[in-house]
């Protein structure tokens, strides 16, 4: 068992499947997860939004950089979800698998730094990702101004 504290489940079961916290790998359950892939999906369709409006306002390929800021978001989100593992409960030493907003504060020092790390290579993944669908954008075939 992990060193960490509070009321809230220390696990709970996933379509026959029990997810706990695992310190760089799992610190959120499925109502956070949920929360992640809805953060995820309004993500996407900001930038689908953004390009369909490149396309009619014929916008230059300098202004398409902009995609860069939706895509982070839909990147964010899905990752996480993905992944099990939130992004600011890992840079601040937290985890929830109980009712939304409702934390638990990770007690050890070495699963705080391990999550962390995990975060930070998230965010650097994410960053990645939106920074792929960026250069895409770039490249589509927009007539401009």
């Amino acid at each position: 068992m992990n060193d960490h504290q509070g009321d809230n489940a220390d696990s709970i079961h996933d379509q026959g499947a029990e997810i706990e916290y695992t310190p760089g790998k799992c610190n959120i359950g499925i109502r956070e997860i949920r929360r992640r892939q809805l953060v995820g999906g309004i993500g996407l369709f900001l930038t689908l939004s953004t390009i369909f409006g490149f396309y009619h306002q014929h916008t230059s390929r300098i202004d398409r950089l902009t995609t860069f800021l939706p895509a982070v978001v839909m990147s964010i989100g899905y990752l996480q979800a993905r992944k099990r593992f939130c992004l600011a409960f890992g840079l601040s030493g937290l985890f929830n698998f109980g009712t939304l907003g409702k934390t638990t504060r990770v007690i050890s020092e070495e699963d705080r730094k391990t999550d962390r790390e995990a975060a930070i290579r998230l965010l650097l993944q994410a960053i990645a990702l939106a920074a792929a669908v960026t250069v895409f954008v770039l490249f589509l075939p927009i007539p401009t101004k």
